[in-house]
């Protein structure tokens, strides 16, 4: 006899899938990862920020985000600084560069957002968007 899978089952299995496919595409439609740009977008909300609130912002492990950062000023695209009266704390900036290289690469976001939820009605983004969170919600409560 075979092994059915149950909805709930399937709902767990596609999400993965996605994840799994949706990082790569992202990355070769705006040429950079999904981290890297969300880095910089919260940078570019504010002038500048201490590492480690960029980093619980963003939710992504401490060394990950240095990683990202050491790279993305190699490249010109951040400024990073020593907090003078402490220097166990890092300052961050987006670079004139790291501005122009997100607007740059927001257009590339949002044709491929465009074309992910291609043929969604507002109602029915909206009630995803609603069970996302939902989901969300359930597993921080995990």
């Amino acid at each position: 006899m075979g092994c059915s899978v149950t909805d709930q089952e399937r709902v767990l299995f596609l999400l993965r899938e996605l994840c799994n496919q949706f990082g790569p595409k992202f990355e070769r439609n705006t040429n950079m990862s999904l981290s890297r740009f969300e880095l910089l977008h919260q940078l570019f909300e504010t002038d500048e920020m201490t590492q480690s609130t960029l980093q619980k912002s963003v939710n992504i492990d401490n060394a990950a985000v240095t990683r990202h950062l050491k790279q993305l000023e190699s490249q010109g695209m951040v400024a990073r600084r020593r907090n003078p009266s402490d220097q166990r704390e890092t300052f961050v900036s987006l670079t004139k560069e790291g501005r122009e290289q997100l607007q740059s690469c927001s257009t590339e976001k949002r044709c491929f957002v465009e074309q992910m939820l291609q043929g969604f009605s507002s109602e029915e983004l909206h009630a995803f968007t609603a069970m996302l969170m939902r989901i969300q919600s359930n597993i921080s409560k995990y």
